[in-house]
């Protein structure tokens, strides 16, 4: 597995290279917004560990503009901050972070962080098909089948193209904005809101309880994230 490790602080950036490459990882490191970015396009990682405050474009721009490249492998992202108030916590992930780590955090502790990111889903690309795997669904893009523990769900276009967007990133954090854009793209007029309908509509179909939701979570002030241990 391939990591980026984006951080100006060239000791916490040595430490998190060598704690990774201790569990075999492989590891590269970038000191700043332009040169994560470059070093994205270039080595494609698996996982970027990405500090907030960068110099030049910070750790909010950085991921913003890897979420917003079609690459054929989209990373998690595991944001590094030295803040720890909620509203960070929230900025980081509604730009599209996968997890959230504190300074000062232990090393064992973002092992399992990266790990826990890895684990999230199952993502087999072939030739002809793509398939998502989490413990209780499968999404076959190539048939365009959706299971939940092998029952094959009904789902209208749009909600399974709502489901292939939370499996493909289990545990992001979507806020309506992005899902519009994931769903409509340009063609979208009208209230974002109507993101919270297909959500109740899909709910509907794959939660054991709409009222107390397993899989499709809300995340108050911000969206809506999936959950689903991998296999």
């Amino acid at each position: 597995m391939e990591i980026l490790i984006v951080e100006d602080e060239s000791e916490i950036a040595q430490l998190i290279q060598q704690t990774l490459e201790r569990e075999n990882f492989s590891c590269q490191i970038a000191a700043d917004g332009l040169a994560a970015l470059n070093a994205f396009e270039q080595q494609n990682p698996d996982v970027i560990i990405l500090d907030l405050m960068l110099p030049g474009l910070d750790g909010l721009e950085v991921c913003t503009r890897i979420r917003q490249q079609n690459n054929l492998k989209d990373p998690y992202i595991l944001m590094l901050t030295a803040r720890g108030e909620e509203i960070d916590r929230v900025i980081g992930l509604s730009t599209g972070a996968d997890d959230y780590l504190v300074k000062p955090f232990s090393p064992r502790e973002l092992v399992a962080r990266v790990r826990a990111l890895l684990r999230r889903s199952l993502r087999e690309v072939g030739q002809n098909s793509q398939i998502y795997r989490t413990k209780n669904f499968t999404l076959n893009l190539d048939q365009h089948i959706a299971t939940r523990n092998e029952v094959t769900l009904d789902l209208t276009t749009l909600e399974f193209k709502l489901l292939e967007t939370f499996m493909s990133y289990p545990g992001r954090v979507w806020s309506r904005t992005q899902l519009i854009d994931k769903l409509w793209g340009n063609d979208f007029f009208g209230d974002e809101r109507v993101v919270d309908t297909h959500i109740r509509r899909l709910r509907k179909k794959i939660e054991p309880d709409t009222a107390n939701p397993t899989f499709i979570k809300t995340v108050v002030g911000v969206g809506y994230k999936f959950e689903d241990a991998s296999l």
